[in-house]
């Protein structure tokens, strides 16, 4: 009786894959710093704007990093039909902080922010599959573009980093930039000459070492640690409850739209970083995770949360694919949130130190997405002229922040985004210049790497095709 050969067991994608315990306390801590500056500065900006004591501003903070646990959480991990499965971490949008501060400070108060970002995180979870849909909008002519300019966009954050932080008395002086210099020198330097492990930690290494210069230096000091609590849990609804107005609905609603688009950019960026493509059904369930996470945040004390774009960075940077290194991050964020002490000695770490770092991740970013639009076709068509006019337009308001100031609100929460901005023009003008007739009549070609080489087809194909 001849023996059963036997099935060869399936190989792990490396987005499911699970690291060892060392490896992943590591990564996920990296993850952590990487996006702890951009976490906290949402609650700051909001809480000082409506001047809010120094205890509401500190239960603003401890909230914001439990719930940006949970929701990274729930888009790595995910349940039924909610969670991208990928390396994705969750933070508050800054598209919402200007319409947020304008509803605080309007008379409506926090129960006026919260009961509209409970609306809009409804209103994600409803809109999800129809983006799903939408996918097919995105080939690699438009989502290079797109990944192009949220690289690009953010080397603007790092820069003030490395000067030392916006509103910093001493910004811009020279010791600032010579510890960002040191801090990315050091990084590139692991990147380079350590062995592999290392290498993967190279971030998380530099701001170690960069905040052991620091603090002989003067950089920084840890006195907020001692003043923190040992224990801090958000209770639901603890500022009163929400209130819904109209027009505090109508403007969060204008940027649920927003964040759906950027979300979108970044997805597609971690799914070319790790081999996973995006498809329909996975936008969708991603989407819908956002708008939970939104409504979390309005019920528990905080914002509307998104996709962090610093931290696909660090996904192309290490080229650490996994998404429970990612999922342990959002472990660690809950710890930081019921923690504060903790948190504390995390927002210990000057502004310098996260520049160095941010540049190297930033710009990996930015480098991704020239990858992509490598397999574009800029012969004998249009492509160029999309890709030159959707990066001018994305980068209008990062060049010249106020360059909108005159313009409706609605108008300026979808366009002061430079990633939604760009977004909707290279949508626009790819559907113009490779979808509509042509001066003869007839239906543009199809170029390599547009609509045929990623989009529709794309869309359609099983995955085991795709990767």
């Amino acid at each position: 009786m001849a023996t059963p050969t036997p099935t060869p067991a399936r190989q792990v994608h490396p987005v499911d894959e699970v690291p060892p315990v060392r490896h992943l306390a590591a990564f996920g801590l990296q993850h952590v710093l990487a996006m702890y500056a951009g976490a906290v500065a949402v609650p700051l900006i909001v809480g000082s704007a409506m001047k809010l004591s120094p205890a509401d501003m500190a239960y603003l903070i401890t909230a914001d990093l439990l719930l940006c646990g949970i929701a990274t959480l729930i888009q790595c991990v995910g349940f039924w039909r909610f969670g991208v499965r990928l390396p994705i971490m969750q933070g508050c949008t800054f598209a919402a902080v200007s319409p947020m501060v304008l509803i605080g400070t309007g008379g409506g108060g926090l129960p006026a922010i919260y009961g509209s970002v409970i609306v809009a995180g409804l209103a994600i979870i409803l809109l999800a599959p129809v983006f799903g849909k939408l996918l097919r909008f995105f080939p690699p002519l438009v989502t290079g573009t797109v990944i192009l300019i949220i690289g690009l966009s953010l080397l603007p954050v790092a820069g003030n980093w490395a000067a030392g932080g916006v509103g910093s008395p001493d910004f811009g002086e020279p010791k600032n930039l010579a510890l960002a210099a040191f801090v990315l020198a050091v990084v590139l330097a692991v990147q380079r000459f350590a062995p592999v492990f290392l290498s993967r930690i190279a971030v998380l290494l530099g701001i170690a070492v960069g905040l052991a210069v620091a603090v002989p230096f003067g950089f920084t000091d840890f006195d907020g640690v001692g003043n923190a609590d040992w224990l801090g849990i958000s209770t639901p609804f603890h500022f009163g409850a929400p209130t819904f107005e109209a027009s505090a609905i109508a403007s969060m609603l204008v940027v649920a739209l927003v964040t759906m688009t950027e979300t979108t950019g970044d997805f597609i960026a971690v799914g070319e970083m790790t081999d996973r493509k995006i498809e329909p059904r996975s936008l969708a369930d991603g989407l819908r995770a956002d708008g939970l996470s939104t409504v979390l945040g309005g019920v528990f004390n905080t914002f509307p949360y998104t996709a962090y774009a610093q931290n696909v960075g660090l996904v192309g940077m290490t080229r650490v694919r996994s998404r429970w290194v990612v999922a342990t991050a959002g472990g660690i964020l809950v710890l930081l949130g019921l923690l504060p002490k903790l948190g504390a000695v995390v927002a210990a770490i000057p502004a310098p130190v996260l520049g160095g770092a941010g540049l190297v991740m930033f710009g990996t970013v930015a480098a991704s997405g020239l990858r992509t639009l490598a397999q574009v076709d800029f012969k004998g068509n249009n492509n160029l002229t999309v890709v030159a006019v959707s990066v001018a337009v994305g980068m209008l308001p990062v060049g010249v922040p106020t360059v909108y100031a005159k313009f409706p609100d609605w108008f300026q929460t979808v366009m002061n985004s430079g990633i939604s901005a760009g977004c909707l023009t290279a949508i626009v003008l790819n559907l113009l210049f490779n979808h509509l007739p042509s001066k003869g009549g007839s239906a543009a070609p199809e170029a390599d790497g547009l609509a045929s080489g990623g989009g529709e087809d794309t869309v359609e194909k099983p995955r085991e095709e795709v990767v």
